[in-house]
């Protein structure tokens, strides 16, 4: 469900061609809906002897207005096949256990998710746990079959109590429950669908001061290590500490504890040390600064600096027999390391492609599962590495080959203050360098998100319809980005939307310069940190000619008392409101907001903690005030993204039809009637 708010007002908006009335079937390039209805690989994890490979596709179920994943399996000299089909809900996150016998999931295909398994080689699937709070995550021991669990606390009777003596009320910050872990044994022999029967999750931690949020099995798996804050609530990340449990005993002890974030343990093979991110004591910045990479003896001792110079964020680590590695961003490249033993550096693996998203090695580190993507013009799909060339496992990239794609390319220019930004430029399949095009740009969230070459990018914003149409699109990598190393991260520190705006607009200069941009016909919009740099551009430049703000912030004081991430803006601002209000009204799109001229879409979920929606109001409110066409549009029930097919493809809808009308002359209605009828396939 979705709620329009819509003012108009007179203003000459200075457009010299006669408006038309455009149907669904002028959209040019694949159907709004076939671009959602893609199906999309994730999460591939490799079998223990290397041979097969279970991973997710995602799915669109337009009738129950869901995206939902289902399991497929590849296995050596075959082709996929699906493995799970559930009725309703999703079956993720798929885990093979030590003999490669069984493969556990999760599925929210009975209400709240739950632990599953099933044989690879298909079959019923047996469901192992039926908490009423469901299970948030899971792995299995190394040796044998026993399975760690990761659970929420359940009500206690006080909670049912005070709802029933007093209804519904919240204690903000205070309303959360712990989660924590217990072990389960699993026999499939004796394995019974009665739900009294069976054995029973074990809890093996409990202390009430400390919430689990991260774990791993030792390589004997008599212990775990795990990663743990002082509650679930995002605002607690900056102070999270490791243990490690013994699961004979359930002793807890404590491995590292001091300020900051320290976190995602990884045991190495030999069971000796356990390595880990972290800010190192840093409790002001982690939100921007490099994460550094650490490890610590398993029973106590001095944290020993790994890969001291790599300058990015690293993920997915892991250790192997073949070593420490792990994935990073360098630019727009995606690469996985290795941390050489001799050296302490991470060296870059030769790996043939543009972007590594993720990635599982067998124990032994002999055969990887990997989820990449080739190149600019493909999609990302799951390989198979064993030693030599990876060879491919899917081919989503098949189903694009007859659409109107154009080429993506990556472009770079000089800010005001120097800085060197990158950007994504995607133009028509028939670009002629000596005709002008209408431009829009295009502006990633984060501000530590990247923007890569891709043959279709989408989500809420109709990239590939537009370049069909004949427009330019950029991306751009403003200051902040991942991908360029910590002090680019720092640039817009104390300087948020100010250098942004830099970035952006110096950016449509360099287009302008290079003779192919009809400037009377720019457009600009984004979704989070992308929607408040649009914001900050529709209240400070008046060069475009319409602008989408999704999801944005408009007033830094509105959104540090009622955001769920207080510490984001600290740290970026390097203040309160109440102790530099200066910088919250620099940087704040509705200082500015009498000099307001752009017709600007509004779009925002109800619920969005993270960008609260009374950023959206006041930045409404302030445009009417000030006789700037524009829009809200509220999308009922939805936090801070849309998650939804229905009200995604409204979305796409709103900013097809806005800037339709602003760029193009053209008067869009969102279309009615059968789905066939509107957009034909």
């Amino acid at each position: 469900m979705l709620t329009k708010l819509m003012w108009r007002s007179g203003l000459t908006l200075g457009i010299a061609v006669a408006p038309l009335v455009a149907s669904a079937q002028t959209v040019p390039g694949p159907s709004f809906r076939s671009v959602i209805d893609l199906e999309s690989p994730g999460g591939p994890t490799i079998s223990p002897d290397g041979r097969a490979i279970v991973y997710q596709v995602r799915g669109t179920d337009w009738k129950e207005n869901r995206f939902d994943t289902e399991l497929w399996l590849w296995r050596e000299g075959g082709e996929p096949i699906q493995l799970t089909r559930a009725t309703k809900g999703s079956s993720s996150r798929p885990r093979w256990s030590a003999d490669g016998r069984w493969i556990g999931f999760l599925s929210d295909r009975d209400g709240a998710q739950q632990l599953y398994v099933i044989g690879p080689r298909g079959g019923e699937s047996m469901q192992l746990t039926h908490r009423k709070g469901g299970v948030i995550d899971f792995a299995w021991s190394p040796v044998g079959l026993e399975l760690a669990l990761l659970v929420r606390e359940a009500e206690t009777k006080d909670d049912e109590e005070r709802r029933s003596r007093y209804g519904e009320f919240a204690i903000e910050d205070q309303e959360y429950r712990q989660q924590h872990l217990w072990t389960l044994g699993f026999d499939p022999s004796t394995w019974t669908s009665d739900t009294t029967l069976g054995p029973k999750p074990v809890r093996l931690t409990g202390d009430s001061s400390y919430s689990v949020t991260d774990f791993a099995f030792s390589p004997d798996g008599r212990r775990i290590a795990f990663e743990h804050r002082p509650d679930p609530l995002i605002t607690s990340i900056g102070a999270s500490d490791l243990a490690v449990v013994d699961l004979a005993s359930r002793r807890v002890r404590a491995l590292v504890r001091r300020p900051g974030t320290d976190g995602g343990p990884v045991w190495s093979p030999d069971g000796r040390w356990i390595a880990f991110t972290s800010s190192n004591g840093d409790t002001s910045s982690y939100f921007y600064r490099n994460a550094r990479l650490m490890k610590v003896p398993v029973e106590g001792g001095e944290l020993v600096r790994v890969a001291p110079d790599f300058d990015e964020q690293v993920s997915q680590l892991e250790w192997r027999a073949d070593g420490l590695s792990f994935v990073a961003w360098q630019k727009t490249r995606r690469a996985v390391f290795r941390v050489d033993e001799a050296t302490n550096a991470a060296v870059e693996l030769p790996l043939p492609f543009a972007r590594v998203l993720g990635r599982e090695t067998s124990p032994d580190g002999r055969a990887w599962a990997i989820l990449a993507q080739a190149d600019s013009a493909s999609l990302p799909e799951v390989y198979r590495s064993v030693g030599g060339a990876p060879e491919r496992v899917t081919d989503f990239s098949g189903r694009i080959l007859t659409w109107n794609l154009g080429p993506s390319e990556v472009v770079s220019w000089r800010s005001r203050d120097g800085a060197t930004i990158e950007g994504v430029l995607h133009k028509p399949a028939d670009f002629d360098s000596t005709r002008k095009y209408p431009l829009l740009v295009v502006i990633h969230g984060g501000p530590t998100g990247i923007d890569y070459p891709t043959p279709l990018p989408f989500y809420v914003y109709p990239i590939p319809q537009w370049v069909a149409k004949g427009a330019i699109v950029l991306r751009p990598n403003y200051r902040g980005s991942a991908g360029y190393g910590e002090r680019f991260r720092s640039l817009n520190v104390r300087n948020l939307g100010v250098g942004d705006l830099w970035d952006v607009m110096s950016g449509v200069d360099a287009l302008v310069k290079r003779g192919f941009v009809d400037e009377s016909r720019m457009g600009a919009m984004g979704w989070s940190q992308g929607g408040y740099i649009s914001a900050f551009l529709t209240t400070n430049t008046s060069r475009f000619k319409a602008i989408s703000v999704g999801a944005g912030i408009s007033n830094w004081v509105t959104y540090y008392v009622a955001t769920d991430i207080h510490p984001f803006t600290r740290q970026y601002l390097k203040a309160t409101p109440w102790t530099d209000r200066a910088i919250y009204a620099r940087t704040s799109p509705m200082s500015t907001i009498r000099q307001a001229r752009t017709p600007t879409l509004i779009q925002h979920g109800e619920f969005d903690r993270r960008v609260p929606t009374q950023n959206a109001l006041e930045l409404f409110q302030g445009l009417q005030d000030q006789a700037v066409p524009t829009e809200l549009i509220i999308y009922k029930g939805f936090g801070h993204g849309i998650s939804k097919p229905k009200e995604q493809l409204a979305a796409v809808w709103h900013n097809w039809s806005w800037f339709a009308k602003y760029l193009w002359g053209e008067e869009v209605t969102l279309p009615l009637g059968s789905a066939t009828a509107a957009e034909p396939q």
